[in-house]
């Protein structure tokens, strides 16, 4: 919704103040397909040359998650507290035997299926699988546990991050390929230097529609989206590291509510639920 909002309120101001000052529109609107083509040509190959297909495709559906927004919501978090509260608690009552069935399938899991939002998310299930298999091979140092966590988060946020390099190397780059296309609007007047200044002052106007579609869609369009795309990675990726703080607490020997309490404690202040509501969420969960 943002990113609508923002396009409607660039188009609009921009254009709207060229056409409000007196601004010839004919011209712009005849060299923007021309313009266009070669700047978007440009800058789409050099995108593809310099990545790799994954990360090409990261980058589409960057796009995507850019109009979306964050995948993690206040009833994820929420939802995320009383798996973990789960799984602890049966940790705690009947030991890390009681939790094979759920660690080793959790597609079929009676726990995990309570969640299908986060049981989609192949990488949250991952991470809560494999901290209890850490646990069953008698791997229960809370400082080397939260140690190994924070590199399998850290690795995955850095090539999630992967898209949002490409687009802003995309954006670094528009400016110059606008100025390759304008400098080829310049080659084509002078090719036609004998004609009368009106003809060449609209050539010479088009030719500076790719300087300024090249500034334009760096800094008003790629630039934002990558910018809009690196904080929703970061948002999201506070959904994992929530999971490690209440694995490292209950790995230190906490009870189970206060091992929740850490994790609510640590999500972000404008998706936190409410200590009460999480608590009440507790007493209603099915019993161990």
């Amino acid at each position: 919704m943002t990113l609508i909002i923002g396009l409607l309120m660039v188009f609009g101001l921009v254009f709207g103040g060229f056409m409000l000052s007196g601004g010839n529109m004919d011209i712009v609107m005849h060299a923007l397909p021309f313009e266009g083509m070669m700047i978007g040509g440009a800058s789409l190959g050099a995108f593809v040359i310099a990545n790799s297909m994954t990360v090409v495709k990261q980058s589409g559906a960057g796009v995507l998650k850019v109009m979306k927004g964050p995948k993690w919501k206040s009833q994820h978090y929420e939802a995320l507290l009383n798996l973990m509260y789960e799984l602890t608690r049966l940790y705690k009552m009947k030991g890390i035997l009681a939790l094979d069935e759920h660690i080793e399938k959790p597609a079929e899991s009676s726990i995990f299926q309570r969640y299908p939002e986060i049981l989609k998310d192949h990488f949250a299930t991952e991470l809560i699988t494999d901290s209890f298999r850490m646990l069953a091979m008698q791997f229960d140092d809370h400082h080397q546990t939260e140690e190994v966590i924070n590199r399998k988060i850290k690795k995955h946020h850095k090539e999630s991050l992967g898209a949002v390099g490409a687009i802003q190397a995309m954006a670094d780059g528009l400016p110059a390929i606008g100025i390759v296309a304008a400098v080829l609007g310049v080659i084509k007047t002078m090719s036609s230097i004998d004609q009368p200044p009106a003809v060449l002052g609209k050539m010479i106007g088009g030719a500076l529609v790719g300087t300024f579609l090249g500034v334009f869609l760096a800094y008003c369009m790629v630039a934002p989206v990558s910018g809009r795309l690196k904080q929703i990675e970061e948002e999201d990726g506070a959904f994992y590291a929530i999971i490690r703080d209440i694995f490292v607490a209950m790995v230190a020997n906490h009870p189970p509510n206060i091992c929740v309490e850490i994790g609510r404690g640590n999500i972000p202040t404008n998706k936190q639920p409410d200590f009460y509501k999480v608590e009440a969420a507790q007493k209603e969960l099915p019993a161990a």
